[in-house]
């Protein structure tokens, strides 16, 4: 489904049963063993038609969410809407991502189709080689993440970008529902849980994608979510534009670098980015992420012993783990993992 003309239809697209059932397909992806998912799916039907007609007749009320914390690596604040708010949330993503994800740079990685952590790391290697001329020339690397970007995205600048895309007043009625049913302080905020505030995350970035790579001019830049990095051959002009994306962000998105974490390193130092350190020669796996794999494998060891998991559940975790270092220079991990097993 485009934009253009067609996304003045997007609100009909979204409240289909078609969309409805595609979404609640989606949804229920690895979580139907869990006792809510098949009580809703027991009266499938009628929950999606009540939740089409609450749509239709604009009555739908969004639930509150529940809050709970996760550790991934860092400690995270999660907010779970309900079975029905999740599959209106599916239901809006699912219209939404392809008018949007057109317009996105290429090297933006997250949450999108065929991108991702690994594909992001290769890409930053590639870039690494090819300004450092296969490792002939030093280079550096600017390393920046946003605070509390999350919490901070404000919502009115969001649905004004967002309006550029999509002129149905229905459609953004929809939308406003999901934005205004949280709110980490007035209108600020998305939650993190809800597949489509991984998709405004994007949409809300790429005004600082645009920026970097059309006004900056900036050739070796990646973001994955609110992490990014610009390559350069001179640290004072990596210095220079962080500068100018610190002022662009409070400008134009209300948001702000984490000034302790403006970090501008020499290439051949290593470049800390998702788990991983790329080097000139190898790539390793990042020092506590391989403690934290070592402390999840004897934890699940410990369990496998008191009976508590099942030897098929303690080798997929081994292997899930394995493939992980598929990516890296880590056979010397590998073997102390197998050790484990």
């Amino acid at each position: 489904m485009g934009g253009g003309r067609r996304s003045h239809l997007l609100f009909n697209d979204i409240i289909s049963l078609e969309n409805l059932f595609l979404a609640w397909e989606e949804f229920k992806k690895g979580k139907t063993k869990r006792f809510d998912v098949q009580e809703f799916e027991f009266n499938l039907e009628d929950n999606l038609f009540e939740l089409q007609q609450e749509l239709k007749t604009k009555t739908y009320s969004h639930s509150d969410y529940i809050p709970f914390f996760i550790t991934d690596p860092k400690l995270r604040y999660i907010h779970k809407a309900c079975i029905k708010d999740r599959i209106f949330h599916q239901a809006v993503f699912r219209v939404l991502y392809p008018i949007f994800d057109r317009s996105f740079i290429y090297d933006s990685f997250s949450c999108r189709v065929n991108k991702g952590t690994h594909r992001a790391v290769i890409r930053l290697n590639k870039f690494c080689n090819k300004l450092s001329r296969n490792n002939s020339r030093n280079i550096y690397a600017l390393k920046c993440d946003i605070k509390k970007f999350f919490d901070s995205v404000d919502q009115k600048t969001l649905l004004e970008i967002i309006k550029r895309k999509v002129y149905d007043e229905n459609a953004i009625w929809l939308i406003q529902k999901i934005l205004k049913s949280f709110e980490k302080e007035k209108a600020k905020g998305l939650p993190l849980g809800n597949v489509t505030s991984q998709l405004f995350a994007n949409v809300y970035l790429n005004e600082l994608d645009q920026f970097v790579k059309h006004i900056l001019k900036a050739k070796y830049y990646i973001r994955y979510c609110d992490d990014f990095i610009i390559l350069g051959e001179d640290k004072n002009i990596l210095f220079l534009t962080a500068g100018k994306i610190s002022e662009f962000l409070k400008k134009n998105l209300n948001l702000s670098l984490h000034s302790d974490k403006i970090i501008i390193r020499k290439y051949r130092q290593g470049i800390d980015f998702l788990g991983y350190v790329i080097l000139p020669y190898h790539r390793v796996i990042r020092t506590r992420t391989k403690g934290r794999i070592f402390k999840k494998l004897m934890k699940r060891k410990k369990n496998l012993k008191n009976g508590l998991i099942s030897n098929v559940s303690f080798k997929q975790s081994v292997q899930s783990y394995l493939g992980i270092l598929k990516h890296c220079d880590g056979y010397k991990i590998k073997q102390e993992i197998l050790n484990l097993d």
